[in-house]
Parts: C-alpha cells; sequence; structure tokens
C-alpha cells in the first residue's frame, strides 16, 4: 500500500513536518498493517480511522465514511497549504479529491493515486 511506504519512509528520516493518515475502512479487524500503524502512531503519525460498517460499542472515532464535515475536522486546514495524498478506487480518489477541493484546499496540493480494476 503506497500509506504504508510513505509512512515508513517519514518514520525513518525523522521529520519535522507532521504526518496524518486518515484511513477508511470496514471495520476494526479490516485494518492492514494494524500493528505498525499503532508503532508509527507511537512514533508521531497522527492516524484516524473512519469505520464504514462496523464499529465497537465503545467507538468514540468517526462512523460512515469520510465526508466533508469529517476533513473540516480532522484534516489540516487549507491555509496550512498540506500536501495531500488519495489513495484508493477511482471513485473514491475522486470523491475524495474533490471534498478536499470543496473545502477550500488546492487542487495542486492534492496528489492522487487509484487502484482496483483494470478492466481488462
Amino acid at each position: 500500500m503506497p500509506f504504508r511506504a510513505m509512512l515508513r519512509h517519514w518514520a525513518a528520516g525523522g521529520r519535522d513536518v507532521p504526518a496524518r493518515l486518515l484511513y477508511s475502512v470496514r471495520s476494526l479487524q479490516d485494518v492492514i498493517y494494524c500493528d505498525e500503524l499503532l508503532e508509527l502512531s507511537d512514533r508521531g503519525v497522527d492516524i484516524q480511522l473512519a469505520l464504514t460498517r462496523d464499529w465497537p460499542e465503545d467507538w468514540d472515532g468517526h462512523r460512515g465514511r469520510i465526508d466533508r464535515e469529517l476533513l473540516l475536522t480532522v484534516a489540516w486546514a487549507p491555509e496550512q497549504r498540506p500536501l495531500l495524498y488519495v489513495c484508493g478506487p477511482t471513485a473514491f480518489v475522486e470523491t475524495i479529491a474533490d471534498a478536499l477541493v470543496t473545502v477550500g484546499h488546492e487542487p495542486g496540493r492534492i496528489r492522487t493515486e487509484r487502484f482496483g480494476a483494470t478492466g481488462s
């Protein structure tokens, strides 16, 4: 997964620039690289989960898909001019990139990577 490589690179370099991962996943059981993400969290990566289908009763994180309100809550403010990387299936990437622009982020500071079926 691209986010894994990027976060590993960030952690290895002792960066002064903060890193945040907003990860949309169906349930806690579906979080890939969970142990590594916990370790990266301990090393300073701010990890935010958006659970879309199933969550524990005591879950106080985001419930549901990433939406405009969540982006306004956990994403950096547009005036901070962060570099934003969006990775996932094409429909997800397009929806999130559009939402980031809608909340005020510069399109040129949004990087995207799509994966999924190739249509062949």
